[in-house]
């Protein structure tokens, strides 16, 4: 399903207003809700929306537990960590005990912290099936979403929920949820905002199949629903 809004603050509150609701029907349904977060940009005003009335006060926090769906390499102070972003703009903000805060332990080797991070999962949803409530996502303008880039040997994983990212000598490692454990998901929501996505969003949606090149391509949830939350600059392209 495509929403398209004005603009990135509509995309914003209509993100929150999906939280909200993702978070009620779970916590009805099974005592508790799970999210996964994206990195980038584009998710900072959705936090900083939770974190104010009058979504504050909308969501049973001490049944949430929060996850990312990848994370850079760094130490947890750095101004590129994903967990560092979502913290300041909303999680310190909130009441989530902090053992439900789920961070990959970003201050470890690439290897260490792919498998810790799997060891938690396997561990939190032991005897269930590993489905997250919601998993919320971007679109880089190179087709990757979460650290799922474009012909990189992690498209092509069958097993593992978490893996290992090196890209380029210049960039810090990464860690990332795999497609095997991704398209378990109740929701996956992409939000997906400005002019220079406008290419690369209507590939992914009505190009060829190519997830080798446009890996957001392969997140298709078996059993779930798949949403694009759009802004008419990124949605301008489609026919």
């Amino acid at each position: 399903m495509i929403k398209v809004y004005p603009d990135q603050e509509a995309i914003s509150r209509a993100a929150a207003q999906l939280v909200v609701e993702q978070a009620a029907q779970a916590v009805k349904a099974r005592s508790r809700f799970t999210l996964v977060l994206s990195g980038g940009r584009t998710p900072r005003r959705l936090y900083e929306i939770l974190a104010q009335p009058p979504f504050r006060t909308q969501i049973a926090w001490e049944k949430v537990h929060i996850f990312w769906g990848d994370e850079r390499c760094v130490p947890d102070d750095d101004p590129r960590s994903n967990a560092r972003l979502a913290r300041q703009a909303w999680l310190d903000h909130v009441p989530i005990p902090p053992k439900q805060i789920h961070a990959i332990e970003g201050n470890l080797a690439p290897e260490a912290a792919a498998q810790a991070y799997e060891a938690l999962l396997r561990t939190f949803f032991a005897g269930r099936q590993p489905r997250f409530d919601l998993v919320l996502l971007g679109l880089g303008e190179d087709g990757h979403t979460a650290s799922l880039f474009p012909h990189h040997e992690v498209l092509k994983e069958q097993v593992r929920w978490v893996c290992e990212v090196y890209l380029s000598p210049t960039e810090p490692p990464r860690v990332t949820l795999t497609p095997v454990i991704l398209n378990q998901a109740a929701v996956l929501a992409f939000l997906v905002a400005g002019a220079a996505k406008a290419r690369v969003f209507q590939e992914v949606l009505q190009g060829q199949p190519d997830p080798e090149r446009l890996p957001a391509q392969l997140l298709q949830p078996e059993a779930g629903r798949r949403l694009w939350l759009v802004d008419q600059e990124a949605a301008a392209r489609l026919t």
